[in-house]
């Protein structure tokens, strides 16, 4: 991957780019069809506060981001219990060993009840697990108690991440 985490050029403003949740990227409004080009831009993008933009040495443009930019779309599973391993792939080639350095969150929409289940990819930039890949999680799952409270999640690294408290899964 390019240092992006070391570049400071000038920001020359936003362009119109976007990343859907389902992790199409769109220029002008229109989708980028070539697989080869979102790998490109994805590679210098950056998240800078709560800013997305596309960095390098001599120039940064902000670009918008739905949700998040990556899509989780399979993750591969090593060992079993405590000693499991959960290797993520995202939608751009990128890989992630959920763990101390790569955790595994998930937001609960306060209304609708439903869950977003997101992978820390790489510096700032998570993935959002898709579908079938959070179903496989769920699968996965065991309970566990943290400060006295059980919760319902999975195991990666030696890493407990909580899904969801126990009580909730019942």
């Amino acid at each position: 991957m390019p240092p992006v985490h070391k570049w400071n050029p000038p920001f020359l403003g936003d362009i119109d780019m976007r990343i859907a949740r389902d992790g199409t990227w769109y220029y002008l409004g229109s989708p980028i069809e070539r697989p080869a080009m979102v790998k490109l831009f994805s590679s210098i993008l950056r998240k800078d506060g709560e800013d997305y933009v596309l960095v390098t040495p001599v120039e940064k443009v902000g670009i918008t981001v739905e949700d998040a930019p990556f899509v989780a779309t399979d993750f591969d599973i090593t060992g079993e219990g405590e000693a499991q391993v959960l290797r993520f792939h995202t939608h751009v080639g990128d890989e992630a060993v959920a763990g101390p350095d790569h955790p595994i969150r998930v937001d609960i929409d306060p209304e609708s009840g439903e869950p977003s289940p997101y992978v820390l990819v790489r510096a700032n930039l998570e993935a959002l697990i898709d579908r079938k890949s959070f179903y496989r999680l769920v699968e996965l799952g065991t309970e566990h108690e943290i400060d006295g409270e059980s919760w319902f999640g999975v195991w990666s690294s030696g890493q407990f991440f909580p899904i969801a408290p126990s009580e909730a899964t019942e």
